[in-house]
Parts: structure tokens; sequence; C-alpha cells
């Protein structure tokens, strides 16, 4: 099992967790009814993905 030789110092941890932050979701828009939607999925509006009718709205 891999054990640290040394402690790590608190700058060092404390940059390091700095680094996790949360980002926030792309949308862009559905191509029929201009509401946002997530990339590659069906948009929830209008029940289209890629020009078709793929959800019963």
């Amino acid at each position: 099992m891999a054990v640290p030789k040394r402690r790590m110092s608190r700058s060092n941890t404390r940059s390091r967790r700095s680094q996790w932050k949360a980002k926030a979701v792309q949308t862009v828009a559905c191509p029929q009814c201009r509401s946002p939607k997530l990339p590659h999925a069906a948009c929830s509006v209008c029940g289209t993905y890629n020009g078709r009718q793929v959800l019963e709205v």
C-alpha cells in the first residue's frame, strides 16, 4: 500500500484543495423551441432530439 514518506504541509494541502470547484451546468438552446437544454439530450419542453420527436410532452 502506498504511504507518503513525509507529511504534506498545510499550504500545499490547502492549495491542492482549492482546485475543487463546482462548475455551472452548460446549456445550449433547443433548435425547435429555443429553451435551454443539456447538450446531447432530448429537450424537456418540446421533446425533440436531433430534429425528431422522441418524447411525448
